[in-house]
């Protein structure tokens, strides 16, 4: 994971995990639309996630 993820994951977290498919956008995009935090926790978890 690079340091151009990190920051992108924390100013807007869908983008971050374009490339991760459509399961993960949307997981990201709901919890980013219910909050900031859980949108940036969760494209960290989903980017540290050494099987995808």
């Amino acid at each position: 994971m690079s340091i151009w993820r990190v920051i992108l994951s924390i100013i807007c977290p869908p983008l971050a995990v374009l490339d991760k498919g459509c399961g993960s956008i949307v997981i990201v995009f709901l919890l980013w639309l219910c909050g900031w935090v859980p949108g940036v926790i969760a494209a960290l978890v989903i980017l540290n996630n050494p099987k995808s």
